[in-house]
């Protein structure tokens, strides 16, 4: 099984999971999560016998706050440690001006509260991927995939010595049980990318899978399969809210509505907000609709 800290985010388990490799190079954190959950990633590493020190490198599978919020504050700390980001990504970890206001029009007044600081990460730290590498990281292999759909920016690792993908948000989002959930936040989702993305991951065959929410997901070919049709069927549901006539004020609502529904039908109370702090329903909503008006 993949070692892995639960960031306690918003003060809830089973929300954001950092991966952590331990071997004979030291220490790297896949998705270290944002500054905000720092003290949780910190209180994980003590009680394994390690330090911020320990770690030698982090691997970024996208560059969304809820993933790699604290890259920056770590590597102020630790200097020399190695960020490893996508092409598409990489600029905006060195200057997160762009990020952060998009981030913004989305949290609002909310960004310190749930994220934390942003700080930059000097450009000397960045190895830019383009998808195809292969790293050695933690004494193991890691190879690469460029695997866009849910952020332009998003790569994928496989560790060879396990068979562990590590998928970040392109395998979806599994809290609790088998409910599945596409993360499909504005602005960047693009299906058939996404199809294809899932077709790279399946093609590494991999043993299992590492979802950023939440965890290890044993019998990965029958997970992908599942979650193409939990992503078509999501996808399906926003398309057919857009033709329903409504405001998108009202769609919004009514879509928020089922899925908070569904999600209590599947789970417990608290497993259900951790869903949706994970992938909150609005923004599922919205970063599809977008995804449709661009295809009209």
């Amino acid at each position: 099984m993949t070692d892995f800290i639960d960031l306690g985010f918003r003060g809830s388990d089973r929300v954001i999971a950092t991966a952590v490799l331990s071997g004979p190079g030291g220490v790297t954190l896949v998705d270290p999560g944002p500054t905000s959950c720092l003290p949780a990633l910190e209180d994980g590493l003590r009680q394994r016998g390690l330090t911020l020190r320990d770690v030698r490198s982090l691997l970024l599978t996208h560059i969304h706050l809820d993933h790699a919020g604290a890259a920056g504050t770590i590597v102020e700390r630790v200097p020399a440690i190695r960020v490893h980001v996508h092409e598409r990504g990489a600029p905006h970890m060195v200057d997160p001006a762009k990020l952060l206001a998009s981030a913004t029009r989305l949290y609002g007044d909310q960004m310190d509260a749930l994220w934390g600081a942003f700080l930059p990460v000097p450009a000397a730290n960045v190895t830019v991927l383009t998808g195809g590498e292969r790293i050695a990281a933690a004494g193991t292999s890691l190879r690469v995939a460029y695997t866009p759909g849910h952020a332009k920016h998003h790569v994928s690792y496989l560790d060879e010595t396990t068979g562990v993908a590590l998928v970040g948000d392109t395998g979806g989002i599994r809290v609790s049980g088998d409910y599945l959930l596409a993360p499909t936040p504005p602005p960047d989702i693009d299906l058939a990318a996404w199809r294809d993305s899932l077709d790279a991951i399946e093609a590494w065959q991999p043993v299992s899978l590492f979802l950023t929410h939440f965890g290890e997901v044993t019998g990965a070919k029958a997970h992908l399969m599942r979650f193409r049709e939990t992503l078509a069927s999501q996808a399906e549901a926003v398309r057919q809210s857009l033709v329903a006539g409504n405001t998108d004020e009202e769609r919004t609502r009514v879509f928020v509505e089922q899925m908070r529904r569904e999600v209590r039908k599947a789970m417990p109370e608290h497993e259900a907000r951790a869903t949706e702090l994970a992938a909150p329903f609005d923004q599922l909503w919205q970063g599809l609709a977008r995804y449709w008006s661009k295809q009209a």
